[in-house]
């Protein structure tokens, strides 16, 4: 088993990584809720075949927080300063929910950096979304926030809209648990920086191998979603994960790392 390594690099702000292995660079970006303990498992695998790193984007875990407000276009540009750090042309990504939003745009504004994407439980921005689920979605997280609540307070409950039918207790605990390690006014400011940020990837131009993954039960990013990214990306592939909701490598870890595996699998020598 290789050996996992934490650090904290970059500058302004310093930003949490768990990596290791040797070979291609392969970095896992976690939702608007979680963190980099979320892809524990997944670390643990591609680890054995990949340089594989999950990272606490700025503001979330052990990454510095940030002064001033933030610009969606800021979690690229640290992306960028991650693959520099590592001296490496290009790296795979594979990112859930916001950190599958990040991808795109971070492919939309370095295609030439990207070697493979992998998109999880995610869309392409919330215009996608009726007025009514973009406010749900606010409400649900920013505005307890602002009335005095801490993250800790809404876990219980968002995890709830998140998690699927079938998930286990010892599951739906893990997801409370990263939401509720949430840093207050950092989360405030994301919510705040995603909801209304649309510039994303033109899904026709995408030009890398790509993979999209949803939840078969995933109330938030729909398997219709996908389907219809999966329409758009020329070549892409798509994989709907059985008996999980949002939360597709916490949920059904071996099925989501497998159809993962199999695609980077077949896309080695892409990266370095």
């Amino acid at each position: 088993m290789a050996q996992l390594t934490f650090e904290r690099i970059l500058d302004t702000p310093k930003v949490a990584i768990d990596h290791g292995g040797d070979g291609e660079l392969l970095i896992f970006m976690h939702g608007i809720g979680g963190n980099r303990t979320n892809w524990a498992d997944q670390l643990t695998r591609f680890s054995e075949s990949f340089h594989a790193l999950a990272w606490d984007a700025r503001g979330y875990g052990e990454s510095d927080d940030y002064e001033g407000p933030l610009d969606f276009g800021d979690f690229a540009a640290d992306l960028l300063e991650v693959l520099d750090h590592f001296g490496v042309a290009k790296a795979h990504l594979c990112g859930l929910s916001m950190g599958g939003r990040i991808a795109q745009d971070f492919y939309a504004r370095h295609p030439d950096r990207v070697a493979t994407l992998t998109l999880v439980a995610t869309f392409t921005g919330f215009k996608n979304f009726t007025e009514e689920e973009r406010q749900r979605f606010v409400d649900l997280r920013k505005k307890p926030l602002l009335e005095g609540k801490e993250p800790k307070d809404i876990a219980p409950v968002v995890a709830k809209t998140l998690i699927g039918p079938n998930a286990s207790e010892a599951q739906y605990q893990r997801l409370v648990a990263s939401m509720a390690a949430l840093h207050k006014e950092s989360y405030i400011k994301t919510v705040e920086a995603t909801t209304y940020y649309d510039r994303s990837a033109d899904l026709d131009k995408i030009a890398v191998p790509t993979l999209l993954v949803y939840g078969e039960h995933d109330s938030l990013t729909r398997p219709e979603m996908g389907r219809e990214m999966h329409e758009r990306v020329k070549g892409s592939e798509m994989v709907v994960i059985e008996n999980s909701g949002h939360l597709i490598n916490l949920e059904q870890p071996e099925a989501f790392s497998d159809a993962l595996a199999d695609f980077l699998d077949r896309h080695r020598g892409l990266a370095g």
